[in-house]
């Protein structure tokens, strides 16, 4: 192999790649990333920890074909601490590669490119379209409420449903929930709704393809994979094969009590007095009354402390609990606007809306915190 790549093309898909390579593995090629050169002009990249893939793909001028695995994380450091030239990556004597550029040299050992793993590819399921921008909003509305640890394998991720007219993405972790639904123009009005678990690392990999760019993302599952493409750049993923949870019967139907909140107000007031709550159980409590409610922490070991903000209510008197950090992680994902608390008693699961939809249904359930 002998190429030359500009630094800029080349550091913007090895950043894509950090988060998919694991630091510590106990199989040594996953830490590299493969590197093919192709007679059309363009290096084509693949790394994987069997579990989540992304292909990706830049411009290059290839002297020499040829393929060989490099150090995923040595080789970013080195590209992002270049300026912006043109980088030479060729192939050295002993399994090693030499990379150069103006006047700095180094060489690395590789691994054999044959051990690389091989990635199923797609062509076997339905290809489908799903519109990029409300496909963001949901994975960064729901992704957050996943858990990470959890020995029930259906909360390790979150449940996508997809129909010829809409598409859900669930996320709980089994004391909240995070529901976010938006409408989609299927070209097939007779298609079948599907439903899959994507894996919390899925989900984060695919926010950062998302995050810049423009145009449908291309969908398709197959029956133990699943495919996301976006601006060229493919996302392999294996589905988590487990049953979700019954989610519709968590969303509570008798919530009477309503209070609005204007976002900013009740997200920088529960900042301050969280910070004199447990650290354990991040306990702040809702005093609500006429007009008014108090928002109020108080630990032993700390201290405590309160802010109230009026509010139009006339309904009768409540204290209810919740983890701050619960509260915060909605309402950092919402827009600046009103935000609804829907409740009903003590000891029954809540619901927290923005006052305005922009495009995407949002519900999030929350259970109160006995303290």
């Amino acid at each position: 192999m002998d190429l030359n790549v500009r630094r800029s093309d080349l550091l913007r898909e090895l950043h894509l790649f950090q988060g998919i390579v694991e630091r510590k593995n106990t199989i040594p090629i996953l830490a590299n990333v493969l590197f093919e050169a192709t007679d059309d002009d363009s290096l084509k990249l693949l790394a994987t920890d069997l579990e989540v893939g992304l292909r990706c793909c830049c411009p290059a001028k290839v002297s020499k074909t040829g393929s060989l695995t490099i150090p995923a994380k040595k080789i970013y450091e080195i590209v992002r601490a270049l300026p912006e030239t043109e980088i030479q990556i060729r192939q050295g004597p002993k399994g090693s590669v030499e990379i150069s550029a103006d006047e700095f040299k180094s060489r690395m050992q590789t691994l054999p490119f044959e051990d690389f793993p091989k990635l199923a590819k797609p062509g076997e399921g339905l290809r489908r379209l799903l519109p990029r921008e409300a496909l963001r909003e949901m994975v960064t509305k729901t992704q957050f409420a996943i858990t990470g640890e959890d020995t029930r394998f259906f909360l390790n991720g979150a449940l996508f449903v997809l129909s010829a007219e809409q598409m859900r993405l669930v996320a709980t972790d089994g004391h909240r929930l995070a529901l976010v639904s938006a409408l989609r123009k299927s070209e097939k009005k007779d298609e079948e709704e599907t439903s899959v678990i994507l894996p919390k690392k899925t989900l984060l990999e695919l926010a950062r393809l998302l995050a810049d760019g423009d145009g449908d993302v291309q969908y398709e599952s197959t029956e133990n994979h699943l495919f996301f493409e976006v601006n060229g750049r493919q996302l392999i993923s294996r589905m988590i094969d487990a049953k979700f949870p019954s989610y519709e019967r968590v969303i509570p139907e008798g919530n009477d009590k309503n209070i609005e909140f204007e976002r900013d107000r009740l997200m920088s007031a529960i900042k301050r007095v969280a910070v004199l709550s447990s650290e354990r159980s991040r306990a702040v409590k809702f005093l609500i009354d006429k007009e008014k409610v108090e928002v109020v922490s108080n630990s032993p070991e700390v201290g405590e402390a309160k802010e109230v903000l009026f509010v139009d209510y006339t309904g009768p008197k409540l204290e209810i609990c919740f983890n701050a950090q619960y509260v915060l992680d909605f309402l950092g994902v919402t827009e600046a606007g009103g935000i609804n608390l829907e409740f009903k008693d003590e000891k029954s699961q809540a619901v927290l809306r923005p006052g305005s939809t922009d495009g995407c249904d949002y519900t999030y359930v929350i259970m109160p915190m006995r303290v």
